[in-house]
C-alpha cells in the first residue's frame, strides 16, 4: 500500500507546508536523509494553542499539538522530495515541549508524534527519539517536533 493510500485511509490530508517563521527551510535533502526544520503546530498557518504544558495547556491538548507538528514535518518533507513513498524510515523524531516547571510528561506528549508517525508509515515509522522539556518555544508554540528521515533514490 503507497503512503498515500495509507493517508486516505485514516483520513489525513498533508496540509501545505508551514511558512517559515525566520531564515530558513521547512526542510534540506542531505545524502540519503531529509533533516526538517522543528515545525510547530500551525493549523492554516496560525497556533491553535499558545502556553506552557502543565500550566495552561494539557498534556492530552499537547499531544496533540506534537501529532501535529508530525504531520506539518511530513508536509515539509514531501515538499522535498516528492512523493512520501520515497521514505525509507523515519530515523529520529525530537521533539521539544514548552513545559511549566514541573511538568515531567514530555516523552507522553511527544507520543503525539510518534504514533502518527507509526500509523502512516508503518514499521519504516519506527524511530529513535528524544523528548526534552524547555523553558519557552517560537510564537509561545507548546510543542515543536523535527525529524529525519531516510529516503530512497
Amino acid at each position: 500500500m503507497s503512503v498515500a493510500d495509507r493517508l486516505t485511509e485514516l483520513g489525513i490530508t498533508v496540509p501545505e507546508v508551514a511558512a517559515p517563521v525566520a531564515s530558513y527551510v521547512p526542510a534540506v535533502i542531505s545524502g540519503h536523509h531529509v533533516f526538517t526544520s522543528g515545525q510547530l503546530p500551525f493549523v492554516d498557518g496560525a497556533l491553535p494553542v499558545t502556553g506552557k504544558v502543565g500550566g495552561t495547556v494539557d498534556a492530552a491538548v499537547a499531544q496533540a499539538q506534537a501529532r501535529q507538528c508530525a504531520l506539518n514535518a511530513i508536509a515539509a518533507v514531501q515538499s522535498v522530495v516528492g512523493s512520501l513513498d520515497r521514505v525509507a524510515r523515519i530515523v529520529k523524531v525530537t521533539g521539544f515541549v514548552a513545559s511549566d516547571p514541573s511538568f515531567t510528561g514530555q516523552p507522553g506528549v511527544v507520543n503525539g508524534a510518534s504514533e502518527l508517525l507509526g500509523q502512516v508509515f508503518g514499521d519504516a515509522g519506527v524511530h529513535a527519539r528524544s523528548a526534552v522539556g524547555v523553558a519557552a518555544l517560537p510564537l509561545d508554540a507548546p510543542v515543536e517536533v523535527e525529524i529525519v528521515v531516510e529516503i530512497t533514490d
